[in-house]
C-alpha cells in the first residue's frame, strides 16, 4: 500500500512530451500546488489510473474447468495445478489497486483549487466531471481488490481490505486493520453514489438547453457550456450508467454463496434491483441486442465505430485499435498462422445444449438428440461460434481445421507451444478476417470490453431467481425466465420447438438456478468471468480439464488435473504485506 509522494510525482512525469522526458527541463518538476494552475498536469492523476484499470480478457480462464493453455509457463497453469501461494499470486490486486486509490485520494483532495478552465462555468462542470471520475474509479478498484482479496479469517469473521479514503504520505501510519466485508461494501456505494450525483448517465450532446440535466443547471443553464464537459467529447470516460454497472457487479459478489455470513446484510433482491437500474436504460428485455452475442466478429460493427461511440451491446469498452491482429496471433491455430494459446475443454464443449434446448446430457436422450458418434451435430449454434472443432472451416482462405493426434499441424499436442492440448481452439475474441501469413499479415479494427449489457442480464436473472423465484419480478416488470428466454432466443436454441427444457426449468427455482449458471458460462466463456464465478458460487474448481481425440473414435482424454484447497475460495493477502503490517489478518488457510 505504502506509495512514495515522490515516486507519484515522478510517475506524472510520463504525461510530459519525449523531448522533456529525455531532457528535462527544471519546471517538469512538479508539485502539487502547480495542479491549482495546470489543469493539465492535474487531470493527469485520473489519465494515469485509468490506465491501470484491470483487463478484461486477462485470460484466467486457464485456471478454471473451461480452458487450458498450451503455455507451460503460463501462471494460470500453475496456479491451477497447485502452485498458488500468498507470494505466487496471479490474481494479486493489492499493488496496482492501491496506489491507483492513492492517486485518485490525491486527486479529490486537490481537485476542487485546480482553475479547470478560464470560465467560470465550464471550470465548476469540469471539477464536477473529474471528481465523479474518480470516485466511480475508487469503487471501481475497491471492487476488485474485494473480488481477489476478500475472505474469512481463522476466527471466521468476514473481512475486506483497509479502506483508504484519504492520500497517505510517508508520514502516515500504513499499518492498518482490514475493515469488515461490509463495510468495504458500503464504501464502495458510497462513492458510486458520489458517481452517480456529479456524472450524467451518458457523455452526450444535448440539444437544447431544456435538453441539461436538472443536478447541472446550478452550474450552468447553457448548452454548449454543458456540451463542452459533458457531451460527446467524454465518450469512454467514467460515467453514470458505468456507476449503476459497478454497483451491480458489487451487489452480486455481495449476495454470492462464498459471502453468506451474519455480518454481511447484502441480498439478492438489492443485487437484482442493480442490474434492473441498468436494463431499465434501454428498455428492459426489449433492448438486448440482438447480435450481442458476437460482438467481437460484427466485422461491419466495429469497422464503422467511430467518435467514442458504442455498439449496442458496450456499456464500455476500450478505445479501437485500427490494424491490430494480437490476439488472432495468440490464439488462432497454427495453420492460420497462430499459436493457440486458449484451448477449450470438452468440459466446456459438453455446456453447450442441442440447438431444441436440452442438455446434451438430458435424461431421455430421445428429447435430447445428442449423439455421441456425431457430437458437433445440431448444437447450439454458439458452439460453432465460440469454438473452433475438428472439421471447422475458419480464416480467411476457409481452412479446415483437424485437430486429432493424427490431425496434422494443428492437431492435439503436434507442436509444443502452439497446437492445442485438447482437440479445440478458442474461436470467439477473433476475426477470422484477420491474415496472419507472414507473407501478407493484415490486422483489422478491434476493441476490448469493459462492460457487456449482455452481463448485466444475466447478473439480473442470476439475482431475480434467487430473490423471487423464476417468474418473480418484484418491482420490475421482466422475470429471470424473461431474461434467459430472451439470451436463448437470440442464440438460436429452442427457437423451433418453443424451448421445452426452458419451460421445464420455468417451474423449479433449483433447476432455473443451474440454467441460468449455465447460459452466463456460455454466453461470457473467455472472457474471465469463471473463475470468480465458479469460487463465489463456491462450486467444485478440481474438475479435471478433459480434451477430445477425434483420430481415436471420439476419445475422451483427461489433459489437466486441478489442485485447489477449499480454503482457495478466497484469496490471499499479499505475503509481503503480512509480513509488513502487523494490523493485516491473512485468509484462513493462507499463510
Amino acid at each position: 500500500m505504502k506509495k512514495n509522494i515522490l515516486f507519484i510525482f515522478a510517475s506524472i512525469l510520463l504525461f510530459c512530451s519525449c523531448d522533456d522526458l529525455f531532457n528535462p527541463a527544471a519546471e517538469n518538476f512538479k508539485d502539487v500546488d502547480q495542479m491549482y494552475t495546470d489543469p493539465a498536469y492535474a487531470q493527469g492523476f485520473l489519465v494515469n489510473v485509468y490506465r491501470t484499470i484491470p483487463a478484461y480478457y486477462d485470460n484466467s480462464d486457464y485456471a478454471t474447468d473451461d480452458a487450458v493453455t498450451n503455455q507451460k509457463s503460463n501462471s494460470y497453469l500453475k496456479m491451477a495445478t497447485g502452485a498458488w501461494t500468498s507470494s505466487n499470486n496471479p490474481v494479486n490486486r493489492w499493488t496496482d489497486a492501491f496506489g491507483a486509490i492513492q492517486y485518485l485520494n490525491l486527486f479529490l483532495a486537490n481537485a476542487d483549487k485546480v482553475k479547470w478552465a478560464q470560465d467560470e462555468q465550464p471550470s465548476k462542470l469540469f471539477n464536477r466531471r473529474m471528481k465523479g471520475e474518480a470516485f466511480g474509479m475508487r469503487a471501481l478498484f475497491m471492487y476488485y481488490l474485494l473480488r481477489a482479496h476478500a475472505g474469512f479469517s481463522a476466527d471466521g469473521t468476514l473481512l475486506g481490505v483497509p479502506i483508504l479514503k484519504q492520500f497517505q504520505t510517508i508520514n502516515d501510519n500504513f499499518n492498518l486493520p482490514r475493515a469488515t466485508f461490509n463495510d468495504c461494501v458500503k464504501q464502495i456505494y458510497q462513492d458510486l453514489d458520489s458517481a452517480q450525483l456529479y456524472l450524467p448517465m451518458e457523455f452526450e450532446d444535448v440539444k437544447t438547453d431544456a435538453d441539461i440535466p436538472a443536478r447541472f443547471r446550478d452550474i450552468t443553464t447553457t448548452s454548449v457550456v454543458y456540451n463542452r464537459v459533458m457531451g460527446q467529447y467524454a465518450r469512454q470516460l467514467y460515467n453514470g450508467l458505468i456507476a449503476r454497472s459497478f454497483r451491480a457487479r458489487v451487489a452480486l459478489l455481495a449476495a454470492s454463496p462464498a459471502f453468506q455470513d451474519s455480518s454481511n446484510p447484502s441480498t439478492w433482491v438489492e443485487a437484482a434491483d442493480a442490474a434492473a437500474s441498468v436494463l431499465d436504460y434501454i428498455q428492459g428485455v426489449a433492448g438486448l441486442d440482438p447480435n450481442g452475442a458476437t460482438y467481437y466478429a460484427n466485422t461491419a460493427e466495429i469497422d464503422n465505430l467511430k467518435d467514442g461511440l458504442n455498439p449496442k451491446e458496450m456499456i464500455w469498452r476500450e478505445n479501437i485499435s485500427a490494424t491490430n491482429s494480437d490476439q488472432e496471433a495468440q490464439n488462432f491455430p497454427p495453420s492460420l498462422y497462430g499459436t493457440g494459446y486458449m484451448n477449450p475443454t470438452q468440459n466446456l464443449v459438453d455446456a453447450f445444449p442441442m440447438a431444441n434446448g436440452y442438455p446434451i446430457n438430458y435424461a431421455d436422450p430421445s428429447k435430447s438428440g445428442y449423439s455421441a458418434s456425431n457430437p458437433y451435430a445440431n448444437r447450439d449454434p454458439r458452439l460453432g461460434k465460440y469454438i473452433i472443432y475438428n472439421g471447422s472451416t475458419e480464416g480467411v482462405s476457409n481452412t479446415v481445421i483437424n485437430t486429432g493426434s493424427a490431425g496434422g499441424k494443428d492437431g492435439i499436442n503436434v507442436t509444443d507451444g502452439s497446437s492445442t492440448r485438447t482437440g479445440y481452439y478458442m474461436r470467439k475474441r477473433l476475426r477470422m478476417d484477420v491474415n496472419r501469413n507472414p507473407a501478407s499479415i493484415q490486422g483489422k479494427p478491434h476493441y476490448n470490453p469493459r462492460i457487456r449489457y449482455t452481463e448485466m442480464f444475466l447478473t439480473y436473472a442470476e439475482a431475480a431467481n434467487e430473490a423471487w423465484g423464476p417468474t418473480g419480478t418484484g418491482t420490475h416488470s421482466y422475470s429471470a425466465y424473461d431474461i434467459i428466454k430472451a439470451i436463448r432466443k437470440r442464440a438460436g436454441v429452442g427457437t423451433t420447438n418453443g424451448d421445452p427444457y426452458l419451460e421445464e426449468c420455468k417451474g423449479d427455482q433449483a433447476k432455473m438456478r443451474e440454467l441460468i449458471r449455465n447460459e452466463r458460462r456460455l454466453e461470457l466463456c473467455f472472457e474471465s468471468f469463471r473463475f470468480w464465478d465458479l469460487r463465489r458460487w463456491k462450486l467444485n474448481l478440481n474438475e479435471t480439464a478433459r480434451g477430445m481425440d477425434v483420430s481415436r473414435s471420439y476419445q475422451l482424454i483427461d489433459v489437466e488435473e486441478r489442485s485447489y484447497e477449499d480454503y482457495m475460495y478466497y484469496g490471499p493477502i499479499p505475503y509481503s504485506e503480512i509480513l509488513k503490517y502487523s494490523n493485516l489478518t491473512q485468509n484462513k488457510g493462507w499463510n
